[in-house]
């Protein structure tokens, strides 16, 4: 399993005009072979900033993940928008436990 953790930063001047692409790669991909969650939450104390998570079943799913077209079309508005930070990390989970 695939846990994906971070956050990316818009201005905030931005975030009205970013809902409707992030709503797009959300519920594709969602769709997609492998995603077992994926979710972006908009931080309540920093207009702009957006926390990313994100669990897949294995590495050649989020690789393809990467490739997929929502995915283009995602980094394209992202630039639109002025992204002005992004920090994603992937992490390896051999196990889980419910807290």
């Amino acid at each position: 399993m695939i846990v994906v953790v971070g956050h990316f930063r818009l201005p905030a001047d931005q975030v009205e005009a970013a809902r409707t692409p992030i709503a797009q790669v959300i519920e594709a991909t969602r769709a997609e072979d492998g995603c077992i969650k994926y979710a972006y939450s908009q931080d309540p104390e920093e207009p702009g900033l957006f926390h990313v998570s994100e669990v897949w079943s294995n590495r050649p799913a989020l690789d393809a993940h990467f490739g997929a077209p929502h995915m283009m079309q995602w980094q394209a508005a992202r630039a639109k928008l002025g992204i002005l930070e992004r920090e994603i990390t992937a992490y390896t989970a051999t196990d889980s436990e419910k807290l």
